[in-house]
């Protein structure tokens, strides 16, 4: 893994609220390269294991859903989503997703599997809202696609201090011998980025909770 997981963020991370809508209404290049370059790894990691695992259609939905979100981006809301436009981006990926199916006879049971799992994450969000982020929220094989886009969305020293002690599982003092520093240091990096996680974990599952399929 590149880099100290102490070590600030070397890229600030991307803000769509109000004046970023103004900018990419305006079709701005840098504005529509912000979004672009921003959501293609969450939504690939969002939709993959959605779709049975089919890159081709993944990569069919991820780019429908970044056209629509372009040509949609009025309906987007800054105010009301606290500038987090993924819960946005994943309800019209979802409805991408539902299209790519009904089109595939192959994978059209996976439409009814997601609808359970979605039922499970809605549960697991919801005790969220009143209860610490467990850790093992973080190793669920059943979660495992929004950790994913979760992680792709935190600064890099929160996400490596992650990957280090949950998916590398090390311990706080094998982190804190490799970085030169103290248990104490890498046990408060670590509840930052939990917090950082839990914060974002849950701004990208409100998608799951907003109306997104068309009446």
């Amino acid at each position: 893994m590149e880099g100290s997981i102490l070590e600030p963020a070397v890229e600030k991370q991307p803000t769509f609220d109000a004046a970023w809508k103004r900018r990419a209404l305006r079709a701005e290049i840098d504005a529509i390269d912000q979004l672009v370059t921003a959501a293609l790894e969450p939504l690939f990691r969002f939709c993959f294991y959605r779709v049975g695992r089919n890159r081709h259609l993944c990569e069919e939905v991820v780019q429908e859903s970044i056209t629509r979100a372009i040509a949609e981006l009025q309906n987007y809301e800054p105010a009301r989503s606290s500038n987090h436009i993924f819960p946005w981006l994943f309800g019209l990926a979802r409805n991408e997703i539902r299209r790519a199916l009904a089109d595939n006879t192959a994978t059209t049971s996976l439409e009814a599997i997601w609808a359970r799992m979605d039922d499970q994450l809605r549960t697991l969000f919801n005790r969220l809202e009143s209860e610490p982020l467990a850790e093992d929220v973080l190793e669920r094989e059943e979660t495992r696609e929004m950790v994913n886009a979760t992680m792709s969305q935190l600064p890099p020293h929160y996400r490596e201090a992650l990957e280090a002690k949950y998916i590398q599982r090390r311990s706080v003092r094998e982190i804190a011998v490799q970085q030169a520093t103290s248990d104490k240091a890498i046990e408060s990096l670590l509840t930052r980025a939990r917090q950082a996680f839990r914060k974002t974990f849950l701004a990208l599952a409100q998608s799951l909770n907003t109306e997104v399929f068309p009446t």
